[in-house]
């Protein structure tokens, strides 16, 4: 038998620990073991918005095993099923993008929570359980698991506060990217209009009492979100560094 892995990501958020992560979007498992190695705190395989699905991310979560950083993978959507099976293969901290309001905030965490406080679906022989090697570990796996939702829009903005009160959210992504595109800006995220905002809400989400996170390759807005309290924070995209890396001249 063997213990629940710890989720040291979830432990420096309770704790208001700085981690810097990586931004993930290739499937490529070896560059994820590239990656890996690079110091960071967090790497997030992103399924929204790439070619990455449930069964390309079990490849990039068996790569980052190894090494000292936490795994984060973003659903598609708000997406029970999707959910559930992310975490029966293993991963500990869930983004959920686009969400708008308590209610759907809610719903995230009841797709992270067994039953009865609950919905995700029970599975016992998946790399999750260690396939079956944690003792009882439906009833002591979401004291593990870190549920992230995105406020990306304006609607959430205005929820903002009543989204980080409901129970077993760990902590609030801002994304500037979408948000700009709310507010009349798309494709515009270092807006000022949106750098207003999302430094307001990075405020705002610490005073409610979670941590805030973004990611920016605006290297101002990042310095910027980082002294208005950002806790988990990302200028860093794979496939950029890539072609910044290999582009000629």
């Amino acid at each position: 038998m063997v213990d629940l892995p710890r989720n040291s990501f979830k432990a420096a958020l309770k704790a208001f620990e700085v981690q810097r992560g990586c931004w993930c979007t290739m499937s490529d498992p070896l560059a994820t073991e590239l990656i890996a190695g690079c110091g960071y705190d967090w790497m997030m395989f992103d399924t929204e918005h790439s070619a990455l699905d449930a069964r390309s991310v079990l490849p990039l979560l068996q790569a980052v095993a190894p090494y000292p950083l936490s795994p984060i993978v973003r659903p598609g959507s708000l997406d029970a099923a999707e959910i559930k099976k992310i975490l029966d293969l293993g991963a500990q901290t869930i983004l959920v993008p686009m969400v708008h309001d308590a209610e759907m905030a809610r719903a995230a965490v009841a797709a992270v929570e067994y039953p009865p406080r609950g919905m995700r679906g029970v599975s016992g022989m998946n790399r999750a359980t260690r396939f079956a090697t944690v003792p009882g570990y439906h009833k002591v796996a979401r004291e593990e698991i870190c549920l992230v939702v995105q406020i990306e829009s304006v609607e959430g903005l205005s929820n903002l506060e009543e989204i980080a009160a409901v129970p077993g959210v760990d902590g609030i992504f801002v994304g500037p990217a979408d948000l700009a595109a709310s507010l009349g800006h798309p494709g515009e995220p270092s807006h000022p209009e949106t750098t207003a905002a999302v430094l307001d809400a990075i405020t705002r989400i610490r005073a409610a009492g979670l941590p805030p996170g973004i990611l920016t390759t605006d290297d101002e807005v990042y310095q910027r979100a980082l002294e208005a309290g950002a806790v988990f924070v990302s200028r860093d995209i794979d496939l950029i560094a890539l072609r910044k890396g290999l582009t000629l001249g």
